[in-house]
């Protein structure tokens, strides 16, 4: 069950506010409304993963993910991001909307070794990495690594299909449980100069995790 419709909780998200200026070496590229609605709503629905739960945000850009969370009743959301200036609008968001049970942290989560406090503080771990592109390759498998270590029971996120393979061994050596739950198409419209296209898609996987076992 969820306290809120999922076409309700994509009407709340739509009015999100995302990045002003977004940065090509931290792939910024914000989660769509309807992704990221479903993505919440269906973590809670079928697993019961957000309600009266405390929530850790990897990645968390302007907000779009700690504030599903709320919306579907997390005790206590915490986001973490290493760019200031998509914090300010996290917090402008948040700010706006009212909700005062969400905060957000201030950390590299690949060189910040200060996370150690936070290790198996979060029931649920839920994020949309950057996928490790040209100069970030392997980004995604730090986010992760970071997000089992914070977990003490679930984590959900978003992969390229392209890492399926990758991934699935990881589990094996972390001694954690995985499954994609669903196949998605990921449309990112064209933002940087770079971009040939006016939007593309990419095959994305979404993952569930089960960390209570992990060896990590």
């Amino acid at each position: 069950m969820a306290r809120i419709k999922l076409k309700k909780l994509e009407e709340y998200l739509q009015g999100v506010d995302g990045f002003e200026k977004p940065k090509v070496l931290l792939e910024q590229y914000a989660t769509p409304s309807h992704i990221a609605s479903c993505m919440m709503y269906n973590i809670q629905t079928k697993f019961d993963d957000i309600e009266n739960k405390f929530v850790a945000d990897l990645g968390s850009g302007c907000g779009m993910l700690s504030i599903a969370s709320f919306l579907l009743g997390a005790s206590f959301t915490v986001g973490f991001e290493v760019d200031s200036d998509a914090i300010e609008i996290f917090r402008a968001n948040i700010t706006e909307m009212e909700l005062p049970v969400i905060d957000c942290v201030q950390c590299n989560l690949v060189e910040n070794f200060n996370l150690d406090k936070w290790n198996n503080a979060f029931d649920t771990v839920v994020m949309n990495p950057p996928f490790g592109t040209k100069r970030n390759a392997g980004m995604d498998m730090h986010f992760l690594k970071t997000a089992v270590s914070l977990s003490n029971n679930s984590v959900y996120s978003l992969h390229k299909t392209s890492t399926r393979e990758f991934i699935s061994k990881k589990v094996k050596e972390w001694n954690i449980q995985g499954e994609v739950v669903a196949e998605l198409r990921y449309n990112i419209d064209s933002m940087y100069k770079f971009h040939k296209k006016s939007s593309v898609d990419i095959e994305v996987d979404f993952w569930k995790f089960d960390t209570k076992y992990k060896n990590i």
